[in-house]
C-alpha cells in the first residue's frame, strides 16, 4: 500500500510538514518530561541520524500522518517507517532497539517467550501514568510544607 505524501508551500517556502527526510519519525508527547528527557537519548544515540523526533503537539503531525487516529498519540508513542509502516508502544521501542546503534544489547530480551507482552503491559501502565514521573505538572499541584512558625 502507498500513502501519498503531502508537501505545503507557503509563500514559496516548503513547511516542515515534509520531514526531515530521515526513514524514521518518532511522534512523542512533548509535555511529558519523561518523554522529552528519553527523547534527548535517542537524539544522542542516533549517530547515523535515521530518527526525526517531533512532539505530537506539533501542529503539521495529523496532516503527515493521516491513517493514525489523533488519540494514538496521547496513549503512546508512534514510530512511522519507510512506507507509512507504523509502530506503537512496546512495539515501537522494540523496533527503536532494531535501528539504533548496540540497540541489539537491549533489544535481545524481545526474543525471549512472553517479554514482549509483559514489556507491552508495562508500556500501557507506563504511559497511562506518565505525568505522575519526572515533576511535570502534578509537581505544581501539590500542597506546601511551609512554616509559618505559628506553632510556638
Amino acid at each position: 500500500m502507498s500513502i501519498p505524501v503531502v508537501h505545503f508551500n507557503f509563500g514559496g517556502v516548503q513547511s516542515t510538514a515534509a520531514g526531515l527526510g530521515r526513514p524514521y519519525t518518532v511522534v512523542y508527547d512533548g509535555a511529558c518530561k519523561v518523554c522529552t528527557r528519553l527523547v534527548r537519548l535517542l537524539t544522542a544515540w542516533d549517530k547515523k541520524r535515521q530518527l526525526e523526533l517531533i512532539p505530537f503537539q506539533n501542529t503539521t503531525v495529523l496532516d503527515r500522518f493521516p491513517w493514525i487516529p489523533s488519540s494514538a498519540y496521547a496513549e503512546a508513542m508512534q514510530v512511522i517507517g519507510p512506507g507509512g509502516q507504523t509502530w506503537q508502544g512496546g512495539d515501537a521501542v522494540e523496533k527503536l532497539l532494531e535501528i539504533l546503534p548496540f540497540g541489539g544489547v537491549f533489544g535481545w530480551a524481545f526474543s525471549v517467550p512472553g517479554f514482549g507482552g509483559l514489556f507491552a503491559r508495562f508500556y500501557k501502565w507506563f504511559a497511562r501514568n506518565r505525568y505522575r514521573f519526572g515533576c511535570g505538572e502534578h509537581c505544581q499541584i501539590r500542597p506546601l510544607n511551609i512554616d509559618f512558625g505559628e506553632e510556638r
